[in-house]
């Protein structure tokens, strides 16, 4: 049984004399310990909703309606009354906030801050709390801790702001943890430095790691298994390097065609994926993706497409995959012929070659 399971989770906001908005819309996927398991696409597909739906912190309002099942250890999370999620919040779950500067209290000194976790869940009180929050701090690499917790937020870098952030996250050790592009607003040396320390979180403790993202680079060298995201739903799960090496949904190709290749050559246009994430359709209507897809056919558009189960254990909603390598198109599967040059620019794109992520390690 998995740490963490997720069943049809869905996150609804109604306001009166407005249209109906499904920010989640029926996501499902599992984490084991230890493992990895990334959440990617665009900004406003639905990822950090999801994480904020887990952990209990979306905004209370009228209009706001959760359902689906999030089991941890037995436990189903959306069932909790606020009581119980405290409890369970920062002590066996615990989450990394995209943006440190506005998570962090900003007239509270670091240390105030870190030690709070310490003695609301680990009864940690006095010289013994502030000499585990230096520890903590020590441990994700901040240089002379004990001042820095005497410090304000404003007072450290956004290497350093993350850093605390997560030093508060793996505190008491949790046994999930939630990360929502905790890499966004770093310079790209730090970005390693905090993936690296991830990575010995995850492989030191056995904690289970959700890593939120659209950096595909990020997926490449953390994640496990990724689930692809778009308007609300999961559109395809694959194994890391199957995904990299043969994605099937037109979405999934998308991302990875539209990410610069080194390899590419001077001058080289790069393959955006056409429209906005606001150019699509209602799922109930037919596939979501379908007025942004090259690989467009009248099955697409109806009623939503089933999820299809491959032989090699991964997941696609698609009536119209891209082929796997090795296999001739069929006349169906060619894309439309079309005048737009961003969706000829898209159809580039499904046709090019996708490389499989470098690693030493078999996932």
């Amino acid at each position: 049984m998995a740490l963490l399971d997720v069943e049809d989770l869905s996150v609804t906001f109604a306001r009166r004399g407005q249209r109906t908005v499904h920010a989640v819309d029926g996501v499902s996927f599992s984490v084991d310990a230890g493992e990895v398991v990334g959440l990617v696409g665009e900004s406003g597909c639905g990822k950090s909703v999801t994480s904020l739906a887990l952990m209990g912190l979306l905004p209370k309002q009228p209009g706001l309606r959760v359902g689906g099942k999030a089991v941890f250890d037995g436990t189903d999370l959306l069932q909790l009354d606020d009581r119980s999620r405290r409890d369970i919040r920062g002590r066996d779950i615990a989450m990394i906030f995209q943006d440190p500067l506005s998570s962090l209290n900003p007239v509270i000194p670091i240390g105030l801050q870190v030690t709070e976790v310490l003695t609301r869940h680990r009864g940690m009180k006095g010289a013994a709390a502030e000499k585990e929050a230096a520890a903590l701090l020590d441990r994700v690499g901040i240089p002379d801790p004990k001042r820095r917790l005497k410090e304000y937020p404003h007072q450290l870098s956004g290497g350093m702001r993350q850093r605390a952030l997560i030093a508060m996250a793996v505190a008491c050790q949790p046994r999930l943890l939630i990360a929502d592009e905790p890499t966004t607003a770093l310079d790209v040396t730090i970005q390693a430095q905090i993936l690296e320390l991830l990575k010995d979180l995850v492989r030191d403790s056995g904690t289970a790691l959700v890593m939120i993202t659209h950096d595909l680079g990020v997926v490449a060298g953390m994640c496990d298994t990724v689930n692809v995201l778009y308007a609300g739903r999961v559109v395809e799960t694959a194994r890391r390097r199957p995904l990299f090496r043969e994605p099937r949904h037109p979405y999934t190709v998308g991302l990875l065609g539209s990410v610069p290749r080194l390899d590419a050559g001077r001058g080289e246009r790069l393959n955006p994926i056409p429209g906005s994430v606001r150019d699509v359709l209602p799922w109930p209507d037919g596939c979501a993706f379908a007025p942004r897809c090259a690989r467009r056919v009248d099955e697409c558009v109806g009623e939503p497409p089933a999820l299809v189960l491959a032989h090699d254990g991964r997941s696609y909603r698609c009536v119209n995959p891209a082929p796997a390598p090795g296999t001739v198109p069929t006349p169906a599967a060619t894309a439309p012929v079309v005048d737009d040059p961003l969706a000829s620019a898209a159809a580039e794109a499904t046709a090019s070659p996708v490389p499989a992520p470098r690693e030493e390690e078999k996932p």
